[in-house]
């Protein structure tokens, strides 16, 4: 069957389950929503998060609402109906926002972990390395570069050809079980998605280990005590969601056809692109009091909003 004919896929993921993954995905979208949203209205409200990290952690929040967005609304229709579908034009829309916030997510996290490395390793040049301007142009870039890396994967996967019943291994459209349910040469695919897991996956990665190796070195040669608590506090969260972020995304897209498993899969994809982002405002915001105390300054407004110190 040529690729033109196939008019949607069906999907297999949901075979079992779907009254709990219904509820489990629910609960994470909203708790996506409500984390990230209160993190965007806190950076754009608050004038003490007018700084270069809470700017790309915006970005961040933003990415992570366009992430949860792309996949769970589908996800969560799909388990309510007894046949699991996506249209073809969906899956490849699917697929190409999927990718373009993966792209984007990883060039963003290494630029926060360059933002940190200015902060304590480079602090009488941050404001001038990390003013405005530079920072605005850093953050179109990487959505940019997230865009180009997800155009190349699409224009590839809707090449490809699917014979008989078109059915994915999976519980929404990504590479990996596309590939995996074509009929036609998929080497051109597994080229670029290994060719884009070096230079969109790994480089990131080693900038944000290279990034973390110095600021560690200039931790330890702080001579107070609490200034290396607080620079080990502000960064060691980012590390741990960085360090999960990019394991994930890289087993996803950088595994050998033969080694291909569908429930590990749709694990790992479920891991990095829907349960991260839910994880994200959490792992900022919970040891970060600049963030703790806008919050209840917004809350405290919100509940006497003619108070004098509501101007406060």
């Amino acid at each position: 069957m040529n690729q033109t004919q196939v008019m949607e896929f069906v999907l297999l993921g949901f075979s079992h389950g779907r009254p709990f993954l219904f509820a489990l995905f629910l609960a994470i979208y909203l708790a996506t929503l409500l984390g990230n949203s209160v993190i965007l209205s806190l950076v754009s409200l608050d004038p003490r998060l007018h700084s270069p990290m809470y700017f790309f952690l915006g970005h961040l929040s933003c990415l992570d609402l366009c992430y949860s967005s792309v996949t769970v609304p589908k996800i969560l229709a799909n388990a309510l109906c007894p046949r699991a579908t996506i249209s073809y034009g969906g899956c490849l829309a699917q697929m190409f926002l999927l990718m373009w916030c993966a792209g984007a997510e990883c060039a963003l996290l290494a630029l926060m972990a360059y933002d940190r490395f200015a902060a304590v390793c480079q602090p009488l040049r941050y404001c001038q390395a990390l003013r405005r301007s530079a920072c605005a142009a850093a953050a179109a870039g990487c959505w940019l570069w997230g865009l180009l890396d997800s155009t190349l994967h699409t224009l590839l996967a809707a090449r490809l050809s699917f014979c008989g019943a078109a059915r994915l291994q999976h519980i929404f459209c990504d590479a990996p079980p596309l590939l995996a349910a074509a009929c036609s040469d998929t080497r051109p695919n597994q080229l670029a998605l290994h060719i884009s897991s070096i230079f969109v996956g790994l480089s990131p990665f080693l900038l944000v280990v290279v990034s973390y190796l110095c600021i560690l070195a200039t931790v330890l040669g702080m001579p107070l005590a609490t200034s290396r608590r607080k620079a080990f506090s502000t960064c060691s969260a980012h590390l741990i969601v960085v360090t999960l972020y990019f394991v994930a995304a890289n087993l996803n897209y950088n595994r050998p056809s033969s080694g291909y498993s569908p429930a590990a899969d749709t694990l790992v994809s479920v891991l990095y692109c829907i349960v991260i982002p839910m994880l994200n405002p959490l792992v900022y915001s919970l040891r970060n009091r600049e963030v703790w105390g806008a919050l209840r300054k917004a809350l405290r407004v919100g509940a006497t909003p003619g108070s004098p110190g509501s101007n406060a």
